[in-house]
């Protein structure tokens, strides 16, 4: 094998299949990356061999054909060293020893035989569908970050895909919280699958580089396996297997108080009251005030914590209802309001004891739905 790539462009492959690997792995190739050079391009692929599996090509000029693994994070750490300029590898026939050279630096990179390493599933023959990258990056954005992180449910530890009636539907939760997205796409495929969070949150970043700005997500026909392909990579994840909560039945109908706030000026009183929380069991309590006589009303934002301190923010609202009383976990505030597109959000309340939801104003994609905790008032 002998080829040269670009600095950058290896440089940035790596960075994008080194997600997959593992932290912890009892087969150690799956701590490596396989480089595949053939007709112009180098394929790095790399795999945890359960979850999830990332292949990224970049162009190179390869001037003899031929694959090999090497150690991910030796690899990605030197080349990220290196200058913006050529890099020749190359690899002696029958040889596991990959010699490096990049301006006045060279190395020697020992690597282990491809055909031990996992193989990537071709993910082909079922529904294929088409959609704007920066739509779903967007729908996974608003709903991983609820996604459950412990195994206790499997389910929960993953976005429930809704596909139906010319729209797609995101949902996740872990028991405290949902999230739920609804976008529309130009596909009338009926279907349901549960993705693994962790993937998704690695297809967040390549759909940044998406090419022509779409990404196809193709279903194997088992029904185990998901696809998605951004043009220059692809990320494989196994589905969940199970029965995703029924979670419209988690949202309200009705709520006794609605109050509508800046999201900039929520979030700051928030953070602020989420310092004094940390010695309060996170608690951070919200007041909604009407206003009278004309007067605008306001959202009250605090958190005190025994033998330490309290604080108070006010800021001005718009207050329909009665007063209206809630604690919640401040991290689950600060979490929701960084994903909000909007530059007003809604706070739906009935009572102290029911759930919380959370809407951006102007904008019926997204409804974040958050249970309260109960303090004494």
């Amino acid at each position: 094998m002998r080829l040269s790539c670009k600095q950058e462009d290896l440089n940035r492959g790596l960075a994008a299949v080194a997600r997959a690997i593992p932290a912890r792995s009892t087969l150690p190739i799956t701590q490596h990356v396989l480089l595949e050079a053939a007709e112009n391009a180098i394929t790095l692929s790399a795999t945890d061999a359960e979850t999830i599996a990332i292949t990224y090509r970049i162009d190179a000029d390869i001037d003899e054909a031929g694959s090999i693994t090497m150690p991910s994070r030796l690899l990605a750490d030197f080349v990220s060293t290196l200058p913006h300029e050529q890099i020749k590898m190359t690899l002696a026939e029958r040889s596991r020893q990959v010699a490096l050279e990049c301006a006045r630096d060279t190395a020697s990179v020992g690597g282990m035989d491809p055909d031990d390493f996992p193989p990537i599933p071709a993910v082909s023959g079922g529904d294929a569908i088409i959609i704007e990258a920066p739509k779903l990056r967007a729908g996974i954005a608003q709903t991983v970050f609820s996604a459950a992180t412990d195994d206790s449910r499997p389910v929960l530890t993953g976005v429930h895909f809704a596909f139906g009636g010319g729209k797609l539907r995101l949902a996740a939760a872990d028991g405290f919280r949902l999230s739920v997205h609804t976008m529309e796409i130009d596909s009338k495929i009926e279907r349901q699958a549960i993705v693994p969070a962790r993937a998704l949150n690695e297809l967040g970043r390549l759909l940044g580089e998406a090419s022509d700005g779409i990404v196809t997500i193709t279903f194997n026909q088992a029904g185990t396996q998901v696809q998605f392909d951004v043009g220059h990579a692809k990320l494989i994840a196994n589905l969940i297997q199970g029965t995703f909560p029924n979670y419209d039945q988690l949202i309200p109908a009705t709520s006794a108080t609605r109050t509508e706030v800046a999201v900039a000026e929520f979030m700051r009183e928030t953070r602020i009251a989420s310092i004094f929380a940390r010695d309060g069991s996170g608690i951070v309590r919200v007041i909604a005030t009407p206003g009278e006589g004309g007067a605008p009303g306001h959202l009250a934002i605090t958190a005190r914590a025994e033998e330490v301190g309290d604080n108070e923010g006010l800021i001005d609202a718009v207050v329909n209802g009665a007063e209206a009383k809630i604690a919640f976990n401040g991290r689950y505030l600060t979490d929701v309001l960084n994903v909000i597109d909007a530059d007003r959000v809604a706070i739906e309340t009935s009572s102290p004891s029911s759930p919380g939801v959370i809407r951006p104003v102007g904008n019926d994609h997204f409804v974040h739905v958050v249970m309260p905790m109960f303090v004494q008032w």
